[in-house]
């Protein structure tokens, strides 16, 4: 992987640096292409994420990138962090549509009666309502997944997010934190950086260990302490990445969305490169990366390894040539459709077939079949105009 991403890099560097002596000298930068390049890498991510995630059932998936037990990196760790990372850059929150709309949204919730009047006092608007009903698909998918593989007795590892908790509840209640706890989008990464730090003082004075034991309770918060305790990682990390798409990407005053993109290029550098470094600090001398607590070191991992996946897309982005391609839009105007659409196709592969003991050329065949239906269903539906994003 390194070798390949290295490699990758130095053609970049070239073709950039043939550019500029050839023909393509004079070509001209589209102010809005770093959201093309966001929408590119958003769009790999997810390809990326549904491929990995049936193919770790194959023999043929190298067990080294599997996801790890306790501590460590593997390349499946970064599945879920990656997922919340690609989602936070470009959020309603990193737009800061929530601020600007505020008023007109209680003007709406005033009008509709959604709000308790009384003479001399303001609105309070019902924020656990609203969070919660804005969070329910996410909450019915969590527990439609629960449902489904414990009636089915699917293969489930309860010390990834314990007995009945999955990664649909860790999106939902980051939803429902966000949208209760209203942080201005200028200070998201602030106070996100303070609940990580929180957190981790937490871990490092005895909650690792009651988090890394085989002994759970009788109560749902025991019985589920992976999947509840790593959402202070999650929802610190979402707020970090929401200040960095904001600062990347929608800030208006940055020469990163009003001229050159060279600027943002330098800049995701810089935060990758810086990100890295804290990284391996971290993971020295505080405690070593973990994903199933959602860590400090494991949360600046997936923040380094995110912004330079980024980073590299904003290299080719000074290439010629087209930016998008028809089945790229069809995939970023589904992205979550498709996540869906991934694990119950997984899930149907793993009923069907006995992953563990495929051959290579039978695994092969699976996952190219498995692929293509992916990309075939996704594909007609862009193309008849229907977006699966209804919340």
């Amino acid at each position: 992987m390194y070798i390949w991403a290295t490699l990758l890099i130095l053609l970049l560097l070239f073709s950039i640096a043939a550019k500029r002596f050839g023909s393509y000298s004079t070509l001209k930068e589209d102010p809005f292409s770093i959201r093309q390049t966001f929408s590119s890498y958003r769009v790999a991510t997810m390809i990326i994420t549904c491929v990995c995630i049936l193919a770790v059932d194959f023999t043929i998936f190298p067990r080294r990138y599997a996801k790890t037990e306790t501590y460590g990196t593997g390349w499946m760790d970064l599945g879920v962090g990656s997922f919340v990372i690609a989602n936070s850059l470009v959020s309603r929150q990193a737009r800061n549509i929530s601020s600007r709309s505020a008023l007109v949204a209680v003007e709406e919730k005033k009008k509709m009666g959604w709000c308790r009047w009384r003479k001399g006092k303001s609105c309070i608007p019902r924020s656990w309502k609203t969070a919660i009903q804005s969070a329910s698909p996410l909450i019915i998918l969590g527990f439609a997944r629960l449902l489904s593989t414990t009636g089915v007795d699917y293969q489930l590892h309860v010390a990834e997010y314990g007995v009945h908790w999955n990664f649909f509840f860790t999106l939902a209640a980051i939803s429902i934190l966000t949208s209760i706890i209203n942080i201005p989008t200028q200070y998201s990464g602030i106070f996100g950086s303070l609940i990580l730090v929180g957190y981790q003082v937490c871990l490092m004075h005895g909650l690792n260990s009651y988090l890394l034991s085989n002994e759970r309770g009788t109560d749902i918060i025991s019985q589920n302490k992976e999947g509840f305790f790593s959402i202070f990682g999650y929802w610190g990390m979402y707020l970090v990445g929401v200040q960095l798409g904001n600062f990347l990407l929608f800030n208006y005053h940055s020469s990163a969305t009003m001229g050159s993109n060279k600027w943002a290029t330098i800049r995701v550098w810089i935060l990758s490169l810086l990100l890295w470094l804290l990284t391996v600090i971290i993971d020295r001398h505080v405690e070593r990366v973990s994903r199933r607590m959602c860590n400090l070191a494991y949360v600046t991992l997936v923040l380094a390894v995110n912004l330079q996946v980024l980073a590299i897309f904003l290299l080719s982005d000074f290439l010629p040539g087209s930016k998008t391609s028809v089945l790229e839009e069809a995939y970023n105007r589904n992205l979550l459709g498709t996540f869906l659409l991934a694990n119950l196709l997984t899930g149907l592969v793993n009923l069907m077939v006995e992953t563990l003991f495929a051959s290579a050329v039978k695994a092969l065949f699976i996952l190219i079949a498995y692929t293509f239906s992916t990309t075939f269903i996704i594909g007609l539906l862009d193309y008849c105009g229907i977006r699966l994003k209804f919340w």
